[in-house]
Parts: C-alpha cells; structure tokens; sequence
C-alpha cells in the first residue's frame, strides 16, 4: 500500500453538507495507521458557498465547469496524487468513517478495486421509491451482464488503486460513469476486486442532481457498450 490516500469527492451547491463530510474522514486515525491524507473537492461551479467551506476544512478546491459526475471524477483522479484513491459524495450519504476498514480491507486481500454496496443497510429516507426500484433494476441488469460480483453498481463509494486506474481508458462523463469504472474494474482486475457491504445514510443537503429517466436510460445503454467493448477485447485477444 502506499503512503498517500486521496479522497475525492464531487459537489455542487453541498454547502449543507460538505463540512460535516469532510470532517467525517478520520484522518487521525488514518495518520496512526501510516498514511497521509489529502482531500480533493471537484467543484462544479457552486453558488453557495461549498468551495469556501471545503478550503475552510483543508481541502484541496478544483473548480470544474465542465459538467458530470463523470466528468468531475476524470478531473479529481487527474489531481489526485494518492497511490489509494477513495470517493464518495457530497452530500453525507456515504460512511467516510469506514476509510480505514476498507484500507484494511484491501491490504489484507491485496485488492486493487473495492465497491461498496448500500442494499446492505441503508436508512429508509435513503432513496425515494422511484430511485430505489431503478437502482435494483440497474444492478441486477449489471449482473445480467457482468456477472454476479456487483450487487449494486450504481454505488459512489469506491477504494482503487492509482496503478489499476493508470490502466484505464474512462471515456463517460456523466452518471454512467459509475458502470464504466466498475465493469473495467471487474475485467482488469479479476480476484483483486471485492464488494464490501455499507450503511447508506440519509442526505443531509437539499435536492439531487440525478435526472432519473435520462440517467437510467444512460446506465442502460453504456452497460450494453461496455459489453460489447469487453467481448470485442476478449474476441481480438484470443485471435
């Protein structure tokens, strides 16, 4: 494992929140177990105030006016000097708390991709119900596809390696980002990937920046590319 854990976290407008998640991260803890931390917030053109707050707690601000989940994590992985990288969201859903288990987690199995899964447990104002069924529907079409490994490919919470995320090719800027990372992951690094069970909070800002039909409708079809991406892969490999 490295010295250095990166954690990257995407927001816009989370003044509510982006406080309390980053002093969620336990840095000193994670200091006792031999790391340096550095936290980089990937703003995207937040008019709240979320990027002052976010220097105010120690992070690193990147102001990021091109727009997408996607799109923010390719530029937050680009700043990202870790040999760990961990993610999660703005908005306090996510348990930053659990950093050093999943670390531990990943040196014990000598991983080099942990996904994390919020069916576990989560609390009941997690999702609305139309979120909830397209999540269950996303995953298990993942599944389908992909096999069984990821029960919930829609989870924000990743631990990776930089050398597994040097190999790479991420080309999604949106929410779809989220399929094309794991279905990359699973094929490149095989035993080396596990999904480790959550608990999923409630939000603790106002609103989403999901667009539920539309980003279903992109999640559906980037796992159909990436499918067809992996076998042609696998097609010339063999030939």
């Amino acid at each position: 494992m490295g010295n250095l854990v990166s954690v990257v976290i995407p927001a816009l407008n989370e003044a509510q929140s982006i406080g309390r998640v980053i002093d969620s991260i336990p840095v000193g803890r994670l200091r006792e177990m031999g790391y340096d931390v550095e936290v980089i917030v990937v703003d995207g053109g937040s008019e709240d105030g979320t990027a002052e707050i976010a220097r105010a707690k120690g992070a690193r601000v990147y102001v990021e006016l091109r727009r997408g989940y996607g799109r923010a994590y390719k530029t937050g992985f680009a700043l990202a000097r870790g040999d760990v990288i961990v993610t999660g969201d703005a908005d306090g859903q996510y348990p930053f708390q659990l950093i050093p288990y999943l670390l531990r987690v990943m040196e014990r199995y000598r991983l080099d991709f942990i996904n994390t899964n919020r069916f576990y447990r989560h609390h009941p104002e997690a999702w609305s119900p139309l979120r909830a069924l397209g999540n269950r529907v996303l995953s298990l079409a993942f599944m389908a596809l992909f096999g069984p490994r990821v029960r919930d490919c829609q989870s924000g919470m990743w631990v990776v390696r930089r050398d597994l995320l040097r190999r790479m090719r991420l080309s999604s800027d949106g929410m779809e980002f989220s399929v094309e990372i794991k279905a990359l992951a699973l094929k490149m690094a095989g035993d080396r990937f596990l999904e480790v069970p959550i608990y999923y909070g409630r939000r603790l800002s106002r609103g989403t920046k999901l667009r539920v039909v539309r980003d279903f409708l992109r999640n559906l079809a980037c796992m159909a590319l990436m499918r067809v991406r992996l076998l042609t892969q696998r097609e010339l490999a063999s030939a």
